[in-house]
């Protein structure tokens, strides 16, 4: 290797889920994912869902380990009124904080399987 090694984001990140039909409908009807019928057959359920920029989360129909402390991040425009609707959904998302003095915030909650997922504001918005 003659250069330093550069990624130029990241693509997706892939979650095991025990359900995969119903991953699809939390992930699509509750967190607002799309999702997107171009997964090859691998020989093992799953699912592609887009984020609406550019990445995906996959899902795998497979034993969930045990969350300690692993997360994903969900960038979100509005985080108080994205957490407001979600706890009208059902879910329980502790209340949003900034991220020190960066400008961001954030929140977490967990899918129905425990996978912890970070819903993210960046500055600006």
């Amino acid at each position: 290797m003659s250069g330093p090694v550069t990624p130029t984001g990241v693509d997706h990140v892939a979650v095991n889920v025990l359900d995969v039909p119903g991953g699809i409908a939390f992930y699509t009807e509750t967190m607002g994912l799309v999702q997107n019928h171009t997964r090859p057959d691998f020989g093992f359920p799953g699912a592609w869902l887009d984020t609406g920029s550019g990445q995906q989360v996959h899902l795998i129909e497979a034993t969930v380990p045990q969350n300690v402390g692993q997360h994903f991040a969900l960038v979100f425009d509005d985080l108080p009124a994205v957490v407001a609707e979600l706890r009208a959904r059902g879910l329980q998302v502790s209340d949003p904080v900034d991220v020190g003095t960066t400008g961001r915030k954030q929140a977490f909650t967990t899918d129905p399987w425990g996978n912890g997922i970070e819903l993210h504001e960046r500055p600006g918005n």
